[in-house]
């Protein structure tokens, strides 16, 4: 075999694997929020969700974009994971699309296709409002490009007698039908599989090594089977280190493939002969046998239909099951052991692969609602130290807010990096002012943390310096201020973990009224109780350090919720 044929193999299954994933990114940017909308909306029942993971599929042209996409809305707890189930199942019909868009190559030449859609795509790329739909016909393009440049030379291997001869002698070892050569190709396909990340591009030299007759029609099928199990694996490998709902719905997503293959292996011969009698194939025809080249010309569409047949045959089987499913992972995917949660994790960004901008947006906002609500926790504490009398448990309150002034820098740092990394991309306008809002929102977080931390501090040297304690007139107007404060972060959560369209802004803008007023009132209050003696000049700057603490606090909290609305709601 020639150095140059194994180039070319290698160089059009690369195409090939460049040209889905672009189409496929193009696709999803142009479907934009919808496809977040599509999937949570419609999935109330197990028909419907099998209905839209099968569109959506068929739609973005990548079954592994709509689980992982699952798998992270699971992780968001945008999905159930019986909802997950369902749309997963619709994935594995939807992608089945892929297959006969390769069969097509049979048909027609599609490279007669390839020069004109690069024509069209770069005059569109060059017009920057259909740059999307440019991106998506340059993808198209390399993905015929590919498939004809792996058909053609496909069919010179066979033509090269001494290729022929080494990959015939290589094949011939597993002619016979056995338990060892058919898990021998099953094995193959599902290993495949996982290196290239891609069953379509697995499927496309199946259907080459096929079509030329250089692998027998009961191999093929065997490699397509380990196909739908290696695209499984993808999800798992992604949903490490997420939620325990989001690994068991990638786990369900293998199980429901295993579980397939499992019942096609042994239904098999009877499965494969009612395919080949409906599209018309003849397993006896050997080589050199009349019509063995019509013949041969079918077996994409056996594989196609072989391929859809069995999909969609699992999913009606299955569908009647999801509850079952849902228990069965449910069993062996076992909560995590709970952690304290002062530890560091990011618990909805993950590092997926062919993940949208749109779908990397949402896993931040869930990542920053997180953030939110963990600051809230970490002023609670300060809240809770203001009025701690025991030494032990004070300086433990302490220990766990300086952490929680660590993980607020973490937090900022790795969602504001992974941010960074998302806007190196092709983003719409709308995505790169969601993604200059969230900046803000992490920054101004940040700052309420470090406020927490201030006031915690302060109350620490007060304690510390073994310095009088506050008034019970000052801690009355401590515990007013904390409250109005804890009110405004309230009122923050509710806006980020909700949608800005029902949020009451003058909800928030009078509570910052009444912060600032009382900041004011407390003020004036406190010099005049020193110059009346109530207290020291020490306790009295310890006091108003903490009360104008919460006044700044309350500033970051309207700068959040300006940011999350995207308008200035202060001169």
């Amino acid at each position: 075999m020639s150095l140059m044929i194994i180039l070319k193999l290698l160089g059009s299954l690369a195409l090939l694997m460049f040209g889905m994933k672009s189409m496929s990114e193009a696709l999803q940017k142009m479907a934009g929020p919808q496809l977040r909308h599509v999937l949570g909306a419609m999935t109330t029942n197990r028909f419907t969700g099998v209905l839209t993971g099968m569109f959506v599929t068929a739609a973005v042209q990548s079954s592994t974009a709509t689980t992982l996409m699952t798998v992270s809305f699971v992780n968001a707890g945008l999905l159930t994971l019986a909802q997950a189930i369902s749309v997963i199942m619709g994935a594995h019909i939807g992608t089945t699309v892929t297959a006969w868009i390769m069969s097509l190559t049979d048909v027609f030449n599609v490279q007669n296709l390839v020069y004109p859609a690069f024509f069209a795509g770069i005059i569109l790329i060059y017009m920057k409002k259909r740059r999307i739909i440019g991106d998506f016909l340059f993808g198209v393009a390399f993905l015929f490009l590919g498939l004809g440049t792996l058909k053609e030379t496909g069919f010179s291997l066979v033509d090269d007698p001494q290729a022929n001869a080494a990959i015939s002698a290589f094949f011939q070892k597993f002619n016979e039908t056995s338990f060892w050569s058919s898990f021998f190709f099953l094995f193959m396909g599902t290993l495949l599989t996982l290196c290239v990340q891609s069953s379509a591009a697995i499927m496309a030299i199946t259907m080459t090594l096929c079509s030329t007759g250089v692998l027998h029609i009961d191999q093929g099928i065997m490699l397509v089977l380990g196909e739908n199990i290696g695209t499984t694996i993808t999800a798992n490998i992604v949903a490490i280190g997420t939620t325990t709902q989001a690994r068991r719905a990638a786990f369900a997503h293998l199980s429901i493939n295993v579980l397939g293959v499992t019942w096609a292996l042994i239904l098999l011969q009877p499965f494969v002969n009612l395919i080949c009698s409906f599209v018309g194939f003849d397993r006896t025809i050997q080589p050199g046998d009349a019509g063995y080249a019509a013949n041969l010309a079918k077996i994409s569409f056996v594989l196609a239909t072989f391929h859809s047949t069995f999909n969609v045959t699992n999913t009606l089987l299955q569908i009647w099951f999801i509850p079952q499913i849902e228990r069965f992972v449910c069993k062996v995917i076992k909560p995590k052991n709970s952690e304290e949660e002062e530890d560091f994790r990011l618990h909805f960004i993950t590092s997926g692969i062919m993940k949208t901008p749109e779908l990397s947006v949402l896993e931040a906002q869930k990542e920053i609602q997180a953030f939110s609500e963990r600051i809230q926790v970490m002023f609670g504490m300060v809240r809770e130290l203001l009025t701690e009398k025991d030494a032990q448990k004070f300086n433990k309150l302490y220990s766990r807010i300086e952490k929680y002034e660590d993980i607020s820098d973490n937090m900022e740092i790795s969602i504001a990096n992974y941010l960074d990394h998302v806007s190196d991309a092709h983003l719409s306008d709308e995505t790169k002012a969601k993604i200059r809002a969230m900046l803000r929102e992490i920054s101004e977080i940040e700052s309420i943390g470090d406020s927490c931390y201030h006031m915690a501090r302060t109350i620490n040297l007060k304690v510390q310096g073994k310095k009088e304690h506050f008034t019970p007139e000052q801690y009355k107007h401590l515990h007013e201020m904390m409250g109005l404060t804890d009110q405004a972060l309230t009122q923050m959560n509710q806006l980020i973990s909700g949608r800005k369209e029902a949020f009451d802004m003058n909800r928030t803008i009078n509570i910052e009224n009444e912060i600032n007023s009382y900041r004011n009132q407390m003020k004036s209050q406190n010099i005049s109780d020193i110059n009346s003696h109530e207290y020291t000049y020490a306790v009295g700057t310890i006091y108003m350090d903490i009360i104008n603490e919460c006044e700044k606090l309350g500033d970051y909290v309207v700068n959040v919720v300006e940011a999350r609305m995207g308008m200035r709601m202060k001169g």
